[in-house]
């Protein structure tokens, strides 16, 4: 699983690392670099999936491009960026993978000038074991081919392979034949990136029939297709859960939630909720168009965490949009208790007081606070914990007022002229 993202001219990032646990929660002010830094996770997941460089930053008929495009991906005056990933091997403890990847831009275009992947063994009693799978030497470029060197298990650079500098060398190794434990490990590495996703649910999208699909899409608008899509004990199994969940955002009683389908040919699908006020009232059962925006939002963040498979990366901006502050509990334990049983990693952003005060002291090591330097004006990012004056300020008040009075900058910004 994805365990340290580090960015280097990235945007607005001139280098600063993002650590990821279970669950991460990132917090700044507007214009601090959250979701150029979420961006990065998009892109690393749109060139594992087989897409071009350039294609995943400026976008296609696909998918649309990451905010700025090509032209501020780079962090400007410099020419090139590069992105780092440290990758834990969810079967083996002790070994994690380093992967390096560098893009500059040509014109019009985005282009491979580096990339490396690079096993590393923990030994007890000793130095960890560092195995270089490949690297590239951009020195003997020739046209739109980078030469790419792997490791055969014998001493030398490795066996040479041109490869197309368009497209990231992972997404290129299944076309020829390597060394197994290159070709197991880059294939790891690739599904591990494969499996970011990023959920930006658009409650106006959502309020529709939808077909029966095998995976939830980025803006939410196929969950009912998703959720009745499933093996009948399964799709029994997550309409508890999500039942669970549900009943405790709104202050009437929600009895069940299910889906099913409808239409002539039963492929298209539809969610309903039974509810109803007080023991004399009747039953009501209201579907997807007559819910609310927070209650969509709510449904398509458990619909993801139910569905997404196992050592995924979940990426929530802004999770808490449109949920009532005395819900900000009931989001926390349910993102908590869904990620451990589903074995997902999970990156949320907030502005939310109320999701900090939920969130507590205990979750303090797993929050970040995204920044600018005052000096140069790069985005930078601190582990809450490392921050010098935060026992002083958390004895004067909870985290959801720290940050609402602007105090957490304020530290930073006195750690910072220390």
């Amino acid at each position: 699983m994805i365990k340290e993202l580090k960015l280097i001219n990235w945007k607005s990032f001139s280098e600063a690392t993002v650590y990821i646990d279970r669950l991460t929660i990132l917090i700044g002010t507007n214009a601090s670099g959250k979701s150029n830094l979420l961006d990065a996770l998009l892109f690393l997941q749109r060139i594992a999936l087989g897409r071009s460089i350039t294609a995943a930053i400026a976008g296609d008929a696909e998918s649309p491009g990451i905010r700025g495009g090509l032209e501020w991906v780079i962090r400007k005056p410099e020419r090139q960026l590069r992105l780092e990933v440290l990758i834990q091997d969810p079967g083996i403890d002790t070994i994690v993978y380093h992967y390096v990847i560098e893009i500059a831009i040509s014109g019009v275009r985005a282009e491979l000038v580096g990339e490396s992947l690079t096993r590393i063994k923990d030994r007890p009693r000793s130095t960890p074991l560092e195995r270089n799978f490949y690297h590239t030497n951009l020195d003997e470029v020739s046209g739109a081919a980078i030469p790419a060197y792997f490791y055969t298990g014998t001493q030398g650079r490795g066996k040479r392979f041109d490869m197309n500098r368009a497209y990231c060398i992972l997404s290129q190794m299944e076309s020829q034949s390597f060394r197994r434990e290159v070709s197991e490990g880059a294939r790891l590495v690739q599904e591990q990136l494969q499996r970011i996703f990023i959920l930006d649910p658009i409650p106006s999208h959502m309020r529709n029939y939808s077909i029966f699909s095998d995976k939830i899409q980025a803006d939410g608008a196929n969950i009912a297709g998703v959720l009745a899509a499933l093996p009948q004990d399964r799709k029994q199994e997550v309409e508890v859960i999500v039942t669970r969940y549900l009943k405790q955002l709104p202050e009437r009683d929600i009895q069940r939630v299910w889906t099913e389908p409808v239409g002539k040919f039963g492929t298209d699908a539809m969610l309903y909720c039974e509810e109803h006020w007080s023991d004399n009232s009747a039953t009501n059962i209201v579907d997807l168009r007559g819910m609310s925006d927070g209650t969509l939002r709510f449904l398509a963040i458990i619909t993801a965490l139910l569905t997404q498979e196992k050592y995924s990366l979940l990426v929530v901006e802004e999770v808490d949009n449109g949920l009532h502050p005395s819900r900000a509990h009931v989001l926390i334990q349910m993102l908590r208790e869904l990620a451990k049983q589903r074995t997902i990693d999970i990156i949320v952003t907030t502005h939310n007081p109320a999701v900090l005060d939920a969130l507590g002291n205990r979750m303090v090591p797993f929050m970040s606070v995204v920044h600018r330097d005052r000096i140069t004006g790069a985005s930078t990012i601190t582990l809450l914990e490392k921050l010098d004056l935060l026992p002083k300020l958390m004895a004067a008040g909870t985290l959801g007022r720290l940050a609402t009075q602007g105090q957490i900058e304020s530290a930073l910004k006195t750690q910072a002229e220390d």
